[in-house]
């Protein structure tokens, strides 16, 4: 009897407990998704009466909703701008969480191993060269048979980071891409079809012969997708790594306090389509006690940042991380 009680009132706390539970909702880019979905519940898991729930709805989403004050926190690809910082309703601070690579995905039958130019990948999304074997992709792909085919061209739909971080990469490499749809998380796309997400985009390029699209890194090694070897601003061919994007991060020798900065097209032999991504955290924290979950989520995560590797993230430089320690210590 005594046992039935004890085991009675064990569940009854554990209902109260769960039905208490302290919960921060986060939103935005699917770019860094499968590391946090990763730390949120790793997070959770080692602090019982935690939850953290992260919507992936892209950047653009990420920072409207953190701007209105209707999330905990939101996460971007693309730094705020100031005209967007100056709008919103609270102060944010940007806080670096890992790094990661833009990657050109392309379904072509028979073909693995493809090198796509800078000024070749513009002109594709400009719609200057529409067929797969273009005398300037054949003149980069000696010994590769390339199909007839048209190129059929996949983007984002929604406001996005990865788009940001790809068109801020076209807009240093090609000067017609610069003036003309130019660099943004939602530019005017000249040709091509849009999908969702990271995820909408390698399920579109998995699934359409002839398709050419961009993802971060983790979307096309878990989709089993080809990606390109793209050319560093040292003129070597490269596929991306960790280490090609460690090598982005260490061009930045004086990163701003506001962690604002644009890694792509690094100098040498880094990985060319690299960047940063943030979380946006407010600061004041709108609500107390969220704000002091939320911190000290930031402080687990920067012990946790080797895990980042096991995902296809590179980790914060330790320069960066021990700034970005300092920086924690200074939200409210």
């Amino acid at each position: 009897m005594r046992k039935t009680i004890w085991m009675l009132a064990v569940a009854m706390s554990a209902t109260v407990c769960a039905g208490h539970a302290q919960k921060l909702n986060g939103a935005g880019a699917t770019f860094p998704y499968p590391i946090y979905s990763k730390w949120f519940s790793e997070f959770s898991a080692g602090h019982p009466g935690v939850q953290i729930n992260y919507q992936s709805i892209g950047s653009g989403g990420g920072v409207r909703q953190v701007t209105a004050g209707t999330v905990d926190f939101g996460a971007s690809d693309n730094p705020m701008t100031d005209e967007q910082l100056k709008a919103s309703k609270v102060k944010i601070q940007h806080i670096p969480t890992v790094l990661g690579a833009v990657v050109p995905i392309f379904n072509l039958d028979g073909v693995k191993d493809l090198r796509i130019g800078p000024d070749v990948l513009a002109d594709i999304y400009l719609g200057k060269i529409s067929k797969w074997d273009d005398a300037r992709i054949v003149k980069d792909n000696p010994g590769v048979k390339l199909p007839s085919l048209d190129i059929f061209v996949v983007h984002r739909s929604d406001g996005s980071g990865t788009s940001y971080i790809f068109t801020d990469y076209l807009s240093k490499v090609s000067k017609d891409w610069a003036g003309g749809p130019g660099k943004g998380g939602a530019p005017s796309w000249p040709r091509g079809i849009g999908a969702k997400g990271n995820e909408g985009v390698a399920g579109f390029v998995r699934q359409s012969p002839g398709s050419i699209g961009y993802v971060e890194l983790i979307y096309a090694m878990q989709n089993k997708i080809p990606f390109a070897y793209v050319k560093t601003a040292g003129g070597t061919w490269v596929k991306a790594t960790i280490e090609g994007v460690s090598e982005a991060a260490a061009s930045v020798k004086d990163i701003p306090a506001d962690y604002r900065v644009s890694i792509t097209n690094a100098p040498g032999n880094a990985y060319p389509i690299s960047s940063f991504t943030w979380l946006l955290i407010p600061n004041p924290a709108k609500d107390a006690t969220n704000g002091k979950i939320l911190v000290d989520f930031l402080k687990w995560m920067l012990d946790h940042e080797n895990e980042a590797s096991s995902l296809y993230y590179a980790p914060l430089p330790a320069s960066v991380a021990k700034k970005v320690a300092a920086t924690i210590t200074t939200l409210k």
